[in-house]
């Protein structure tokens, strides 16, 4: 298993917090790796919230690859922030040249164009800069995304973190994920580590998905481009998200009515009931097959945690008004937020989505024999 943390906060946090909660439920992973996903970024960032964030590792060559390629489509730095590592590495972590966090003003010919023109088109550069690097192994790209930095690498998250120097003033956030990873495969590699991100989503999963495969196929089926890589069963958590929200048009309460529909009497009870049946129909192939406990993040920076219905994988949320985490063991909550009402922890069941949205004042609670309110209100 792996060991999942997440945490939400009024003011913005070091990584470390979160790397630290991980180091506490060490015995649920096995340190071959650790993904971290930092939004509403605190720092020199907190002053460039439109600017899109370039995030990954690359070597000498990659860095003068992409400088040339960005420069040649009118991309200019912003902001860069180096982070400069000793020439030994600890055991188990790679030796790398550059991990990349570099902010770029916008080329002048995308001025007219809306948000959602740009943001499209900061998807189709992301992946042509991974098609780059895995032709020459000389760049891995993770995001590029405005108010968005992704760190992953190979290791224990504690020595990973301290290597990284990752406890630097200049690098905090209002939301961070973090993933320890247990090694489930034969070969590691960093694309299959979590926690993922699309067009401002972003999941990371607990468990596995042996329905990945009609999954991955549903999706890449669909005929956008941004569907595709699956090196990870998880990954098909997060499309289904965006798939969700942004072809769909459909709030997060029904995420669970995708990936794990009711069933039976629970279905034909239901007050939507006649559009749930269609849609469980429609989108079959999205249903995901367990155990999973899935923690994701939406553009507008609201945090969630489901479970499927086998229930077998950890997961707790709790804190307090301006602060609340999730957390795979309710051991790394107590790390982070030792000052809450610990009677007021959550640990959501199968037909539960734990909520909390972006004033992080409350967490809510969305059960699926609830009617839908997009439909209640029509």
């Amino acid at each position: 298993m792996c060991r999942l943390f997440a945490i939400t906060s009024d003011e913005p946090l070091s990584p470390m917090l979160a790397v630290d909660a991980l180091d506490v439920m060490r015995e649920g992973h096995d340190g071959s790796g650790v993904g971290l996903f930092l939004r509403d970024l605190g720092g020199p960032f907190d002053h460039m919230k439109e600017a899109p964030i370039l995030s990954g590792i690359f070597t000498d060559n990659g860095i003068k690859r992409l400088d040339d390629f960005m420069m040649n489509i009118g991309f200019l730095t912003k902001f860069r922030m180096s982070i400069r590592v000793p020439k030994s590495p600890p055991p188990g972590v790679p030796k790398r040249d550059v991990y990349l966090i570099r902010a770029y003003d916008y080329p002048e010919a995308w001025e007219q164009l809306t948000n959602e023109e740009r943001y499209a088109r900061l998807l189709i550069l992301r992946l042509e800069l991974r098609k780059m690097g895995e032709e020459n192994g000389d760049m891995i790209v993770f995001s590029f995304w405005p108010d968005v930095i992704m760190i992953k690498e190979i290791g224990d998250p504690y020595r990973v973190a301290q290597h990284l120097g990752l406890d630097r003033e200049d690098l905090t956030a209002r939301v961070i994920m973090a993933q320890g990873r247990q090694n489930t495969n034969y070969a590691i590699n960093l694309y299959a580590c979590h926690p993922f991100f699309i067009e401002g989503f972003s999941t990371m999963t607990n468990g596995e998905n042996t329905a990945f495969v009609p999954i991955k196929e549903y999706l890449m089926s669909r005929g956008f481009h941004g569907y595709i890589g699956y090196n990870s069963d998880s990954e098909v958590f997060t499309h289904i998200l965006h798939y969700m929200k942004k072809k769909l048009n459909l709030g997060l309460e029904t995420y669970k009515h995708l990936i794990t529909p009711l069933q039976g009497d629970d279905l034909d009870v239901h007050p939507n009931a006649d559009f749930l049946r269609h849609l469980k129909r429609s989108c079959r192939r999205l249903i995901i097959d367990g155990p999973n406990c899935v923690i994701g993040s939406l553009p507008d920076h609201s945090l969630f945690m489901v479970q499927d219905r086998k229930k077998l994988r950890p997961g707790v949320v709790g804190g307090r008004p301006g602060m609340y985490a999730f957390s795979s063991e309710i051991c790394g909550l107590d790390a982070a937020i030792p000052e809450r009402d610990k009677s007021s922890d959550f640990q959501p069941m199968h037909l539960d989505t734990a909520i909390v949205k972006p004033d992080r004042q409350e967490i809510h609670i969305w059960n699926q024999a609830q009617p839908l309110p997009f439909l209640r209100s029509a």
